[in-house]
């Protein structure tokens, strides 16, 4: 699986997601996201994918 890309707010840099995870938003379950961690500074990360399909 190749690495997720996401922005870390406490690096203010676009860093590598550790243990990345899809997970479901929004009161339906409708919207997509990934969930991990920073790799420099271990501080939860989300990158928003969109709509589900």
């Amino acid at each position: 699986m190749e690495p997720v890309i996401g922005y870390c707010v406490k690096c203010k840099e676009k860093r590598e997601m550790k243990d990345a995870e899809e997970v479901a938003m929004g009161k339906t379950g409708d919207r997509r996201a990934m969930k991990g961690t920073c790799t420099v500074c271990s501080t939860g990360m989300y990158k928003i994918l969109g709509k589900a399909k």
